[in-house]
């Protein structure tokens, strides 16, 4: 009987959708409103059919309550006057309450909710939405001002609603994207319906927190949620090692895109998941995963997955131990997954019994993996086999490559090429593979399929060289330029001295660039030379920064972020630059983080130091140990640093928080003397690496200088340390200050004397 009411009520939720596009009753009304008040006087008196229209222009700080009581024939309806034009700013959100409402045609930018949420589908704990849907709506970089406040773009609450054609892009603050809640029985079996949604670049948060999708929570994981979520695109979504993160049973996920995303599409809690169809397209970028299985009864099958480059959780394929007895939120032992027909091409780690330890001690059980077809061009076995995966049976796949003892029997080796066919993936020329890994009849949804077709899907890469070229031959010249500046502008400075008596602040991505390089020299006469303010990145080339008029004080910086918490992440680029005489008073730093704030990318190549009473880059600025860091890649290369007082970088990642990436570390081909030996200097190192996930220190000479201290903490830390010549320098000091489930630590051809 249970089953016949969910079914006659499912087959009346798409009847309802069918229906939206039929023109309402005879009776609607439709109000067109210019003012919050005229909206709240308007959601008073609205019946069924009825139709609120948004006048086209900005809504500041408008707070919108939606509640009515629609039909299936005649949904209540609030939209834009123009989709697209009409733009929710300041503190403003939406939520919905009542039945069979429709929203449409909204863009909230440049503001913050003031509430924990954006869009809910819910007045209050008791008041819900039903049957109703949120569709062609953005939400753009809507973040609370306040990095780690965290909140969510869009909860779900009630049974039967619909989020589709969304485009959502930007959240730069803690806390999930969006979420499905399952806090209250009217909120559990709900057969919510996400779909066709654009969910654009989230950058690297730095820290937990920063899924896009969660549906359920650990708390309420035995609970069915029944979500469907397909057809939707996720684009560089990069904020943690979960993309999505499901937490509740009976959902699915198909014919969804993973483009360029790090991480992975996660069944953390819950059972009888159905991951199908979906495309995880890595193109080898760093960190990018496909999928990890852990719980009972999850059937994975048919999904596409090429280029992953992930390792441990967040690697390509993930099959994890679980903890005996377990907690609700911990790991459930993986029983009867079903994985079949799946094909893995290039991925680089396929990672089974992932995560055993003392803790995580039961294996995968009762298990099959079958048809499936892994291929890697590189012919490098991408199995890893953690502990006993004897319950898992593999019959009838095929691979490119000899694979694990353990396994060897479920595969077939096949070397055959591959082609790429209509639907723009690739499968094997061999007849006999026909039949294995996911079809040729798969469909990869296009980005321009999804979201609004009125709103652009931006580009978030930084590029230095996308703006025009502006030629500089004075200070005034250039701080009206900077001032005014567009985003990848370049100023050209022409030969000369460049006496700067104001802090020059960069407030988007500039490069400022010698026309001839050692040519140009910039005197910096306050305690400061450059701030990068929230939204700027600053490449330097081919200049030389003389310190010898800068004012005499302690604590001088050449480049800092701006003292204030900061959403965006940035990048900041020394290419063939000369920074000499930072010594006017002690502790004079090239480069300070702030607190909060995120480089994804800080480089210095081909540059000389000399001469500094601080540090070249101080990244140590996260000290609560909550994870939190301040950089995720630090590139240090064919560079030389003399008489530096200071370390070459400090970079501090506390805590025991294992849902991040970074930070990594390439400190390659440089040349150090008297490095580090300053008695200001804390470390007494030369670098100082403190939690650092990845650390390449290659082909360095150290010269009387502090040694390397690197301290591993958790998480799988890989450091290779080869090559490197230490005159005078005592041996890098490497500390485990944890107990770690399989750090790596590569050393050869390192020489002391």
């Amino acid at each position: 009987m249970v089953l016949v009411q969910s079914k006659k009520r499912f087959l009346q939720h798409v009847l309802w959708f069918l229906l939206l596009g039929s023109t309402s009753g005879v009776n609607a009304k439709q109000w067109l409103v210019k003012t919050p008040d005229d909206y709240n006087k308007a959601i008073k008196k609205v019946e069924a059919g009825d139709r609120i229209v948004l006048a086209n222009g900005v809504w500041q700080d408008f707070e919108i309550l939606f509640k009515g009581q629609g039909t299936l024939q005649q949904p209540i309806e609030l939209t834009a006057q123009t989709k697209g034009k009409v733009i929710i700013t300041g503190q403003s959100n939406l939520r919905l309450a009542g039945e069979y409402l429709v929203v449409s045609g909204l863009v909230f930018k440049d503001g913050f909710s003031p509430t924990g949420e954006v869009i809910a589908f819910r007045q209050n704990a008791t008041i819900l939405a039903n049957h109703s849907r949120v569709t062609e709506t953005v939400i753009d970089h809507f973040n609370n001002p306040d990095k780690f406040s965290s909140d969510s773009w869009v909860l779900m609450y009630g049974q039967y609603n619909r989020f589709d054609h969304n485009h959502i892009e930007g959240k730069s603050n803690a806390g999930v994207t969006m979420a499905v809640r399952l806090n209250s029985q009217a909120s559990q079996q709900n057969h919510h319906q996400i779909d066709h949604n654009y969910f654009g670049p989230r950058p690297v948060l730095g820290s937990n927190g920063g899924e896009t999708l969660r549906i359920g929570t650990s708390h309420y994981s035995l609970s069915n949620s029944f979500t469907l979520v397909e057809n939707n695109f996720f684009d560089r979504c990069n904020g943690e090692v979960e993309i999505i993160s499901n937490k509740s049973g009976s959902n699915t996920f198909r014919n969804n895109v993973f483009f360029e995303s790090r991480g992975t599409l996660t069944l953390r809690h819950g059972s009888g998941n159905v991951v199908e169809n979906n495309v995880f397209l890595g193109n080898g970028v760093d960190h990018t995963g496909g999928i990890r299985v852990i719980n009972g009864n999850q059937t994975i099958r048919n999904n596409y997955l090429s280029g992953l480059t992930g390792t441990r959780f967040g690697a390509g394929f993930v099959v994890m131990n679980g903890v005996p007895n377990s907690k609700i939120n911990r790991y459930h032992q993986v029983d009867n997954a079903l994985i079949e027909n799946n094909t893995l091409i290039d991925v680089t780690n396929i990672n089974l019994a992932a995560g055993s330890d003392q803790e995580r001690s039961a294996v995968p059980t009762n298990s099959r993996f079958i048809n499936n077809l892994v291929i890697n061009q590189d012919k490098q076995d991408p199995f890893n086999i953690l502990d006993d995966v004897s319950g898992i049976t593999f019959s009838g796949n095929a691979t490119s490559q000899q694979t694990a003892k353990e396994i060897n029997t479920g595969f077939s080796l096949h070397n055959s090429q591959l082609e790429q066919a209509d639907n723009g993936l690739w499968y094997p020329t061999d007849p006999t593979l026909a039949e294995l890994g996911a079809s040729r009849s798969l469909l990869p949804i296009a980005k321009e399929q999804v979201g609004v077709t009125w709103y652009a899907k931006s580009n978030q890469f930084v590029d230095f060289s996308a703006g025009t070229k502006t030629t500089i031959n004075n200070v005034e010249q250039l701080v009206t330029g900077l001032k005014n500046a567009e985003r990848g502008q370049q100023f050209v400075l022409a030969d000369g001295e460049y006496s700067l008596d104001k802090i020059l602040y960069i407030n988007t991505v500039v490069s400022i660039q010698a026309a001839h390089s050692g040519q140009v020299t910039l005197l910096g006469l306050r305690p400061v030379m450059f701030e990068l303010a929230d939204g700027g990145s600053l490449k330097l080339h081919g200049v030389v920064i003389d310190g010898r008029d800068a004012v005499d004080s302690a604590g001088n910086v050449l480049i800092r972020n701006t003292k204030l918490p900061t959403l965006q992440n940035y990048t900041l680029v020394l290419d063939e630059v000369k920074v000499v005489n930072l010594d006017v008073n002690h502790s004079f730093h090239v480069f300070d983080a702030g607190y909060r704030s995120m480089a994804d990318l800080i480089s210095i190549t081909n540059s000389n130091f000399e001469n500094i009473t601080g540090d070249i880059l101080r990244l140590n600025k996260e000290q609560d140990d909550l994870g939190i860091y301040n950089a995720e890649y630090v590139v240090i290369t064919n560079s030389s640093f003399t008489q530096i007082e200071g370390v070459i970088a400090n970079i501090y990642r506390g805590g025991t928080d294992e849902s991040t990436f970074g930070p990594h570390l390439d400190f390659s081909h440089n040349k150090l003397s008297s490095v580090g030996n300053g008695k200001r200097n804390k470390s007494s190192a030369s670098l100082y690496l403190h939690g650092t996930q990845v650390n390449n220190i290659v082909a360095n000479q150290f010269e009387n200088s502090a040694p390397v201290v690197l301290e591993h903490t958790v998480g799988e830390p890989r450091t290779t340390l080869i090559n490197n010549q230490f005159s005078k320098t005592p041996e890098p000091v490497i500390k485990q200050l944890y107990p770690l489930s399989g750090a790596v630590l590569k050393m050869s051809g390192n020489t002391t004397q």
